[in-house]
């Protein structure tokens, strides 16, 4: 999944980026309204969190303009104050969801996974293909009843390949779903990631390279 935290002060900002990362989620970050719009202007966004108050452009007019260009990205406004009329009002602008900080962490990440199931086909919940089944809430593998432990991008990468349900999914897809913006995208790291992820899953393979498309499972 891809988010883009958008979030004036710093040390929250990060915060949250980190705290995403370490839930096997796809990260970039803006500090500013301005920021914001440039990225979404290039990258397709799962999950835009996005706070009212910012600097450069203000929140509610990236939520408006986003809205307008019938973006496909969920956005998950955040606030100071958690009145109604306020929540109203952010959700009148466009916004999936609403909340007010201060927050409780683990209700940001559920309320992000959330829109993220939102923002592409409906899919169960639990993912389950070829004798593997991945919780992403639970954050469990199993192939054939036996856990597996994944790292982070293992994890996201088996995560896009369930989800395409047997499609192809390009190595550019995977960078872009499990890594973020300051990723090479001439390194290898697909490629390593993949031979590990294959290792772990163990005989049969069932992870099939299409040569010069991608990878499907």
């Amino acid at each position: 999944m891809r988010v883009l935290v958008v979030e004036d002060e710093r040390v929250l900002a990060d915060a949250i980026a980190t705290g995403l990362r370490r839930e096997a989620m796809a990260v970039d970050v803006a500090y500013d309204g301005g920021g914001a719009l440039e990225r979404t202007s290039y990258i397709d966004y799962d999950v835009i969190v996005l706070d009212r108050d910012l600097p450069v452009v203000h929140g509610d007019e990236v939520c408006r303009r986003l809205v307008e260009q019938r973006s496909a990205s969920r956005i998950l406004m955040l606030t100071a104050s958690g009145d109604v009329d306020d929540k109203v009002e952010g959700l009148g602008l466009g916004a999936d969801d609403y909340l007010a900080k201060p927050f409780v962490f683990i209700e940001l990440v559920a309320r992000v996974r959330a829109l993220g199931r939102r923002s592409a086909p409906a899919l169960p919940p639990v993912l389950e293909r070829a004798g593997i089944r991945l919780d992403p809430g639970k954050r469990l593998v199993e192939r054939d009843g036996r856990e597996i432990t994944l790292t982070k991008k293992e994890f996201a990468v088996l995560e896009e390949l369930l989800r395409a349900e047997g499609a192809v999914v390009s190595q550019e897809d995977l960078l872009d779903k499990a890594w973020d913006e300051n990723i090479d995208p001439f390194t290898n790291v697909v490629r390593v990631t993949m031979m590990t992820l294959r290792k772990k899953l163990g005989d049969p393979q069932v992870i099939e390279t299409v040569p010069g498309v991608g990878y499907k499972l």
